[in-house]
């Protein structure tokens, strides 16, 4: 049986929400590096893992890139192998720097999904790098149009997008009662903000910690603004 060419794994994640032990990005990757090395003669050493780190960023400001730079420079293995080419960066420059930094130090990079797609050199090969990538680019753009349409269609409906929800969200029954509160004195001056608060905290509205709301968010029911 011929001996296995050492190999290296390396993964990446772009958003924090799919990082952790409930998720199943980094397993993925690793299964489908494996399926690939086991086909194709390669013992993979070592698994690098740079978890929430965005496809544009540099691949050398990587700290689990560098980290596996470092170790291939050292353990004789001189193959890396991701899952597919924008595991490795989606950003076109930022791949065509990469790879060239990889090949300088003589080491081979491959795509599992497209195991030529950084191997070859033809002029075909390379234009169908700078296209792959450029399509991967254009994939992301779109996609960030789309977020960001997404959440100005929901602000101009709804007023906001995200951040911290009002009182009016989370306890509309406490901000019903404190607009009825304020409104309590016919004549003469409303009830003030610490007056409220008070009458709130009596019929048992009170913060987490069990205090009474301060003016400022007894403030925040009445005029509608966010707060905690």
């Amino acid at each position: 049986m011929s001996e296995l060419t050492k190999a290296v794994a390396y993964l990446r994640t772009s958003s924090k929400t799919n990082v952790g032990p409930d998720k199943d990005s980094d397993k993925r990757q690793l299964a489908a590096i494996a399926r690939y090395a086991k086909s194709a003669g390669y013992e993979i050493v070592a698994t690098f893992y740079d978890a929430a780190v965005s496809g544009a960023d540099p691949v050398a400001g990587r700290p689990e890139f560098a980290r596996m730079l470092a170790a291939l420079l050292s353990n004789g293995a001189r193959t890396i192998i991701v899952e597919s080419p924008d595991r490795f960066t989606r950003d076109l420059a930022q791949q065509l720097l990469g790879h060239k930094l990889l090949a300088d130090q003589g080491l081979t990079l491959i795509a599992a999904s497209a195991p030529t797609h950084f191997t070859e050199d033809t002029p075909t090969a390379i234009m169908v790098r700078q296209i792959l990538g450029s399509v991967s680019e254009f994939e992301k753009t779109t996609l960030v149009a789309k977020l960001k349409a997404s959440r100005d269609r929901k602000k101009a409906i709804t007023g906001k997008c995200g951040g911290q929800p009002s009182h009016l969200e989370k306890r509309p029954d406490v901000v019903a009662l404190a607009k009825a509160l304020r409104r309590k004195r016919p004549k003469g001056a409303p009830m003030s903000l610490r007056e409220i608060s008070a009458a709130l905290a009596a019929k048992g509205h009170l913060i987490a910690a069990g205090k009474p709301f301060n003016p400022k968010s007894v403030s925040s029911m009445l005029t509608g603004r966010k707060g905690a």
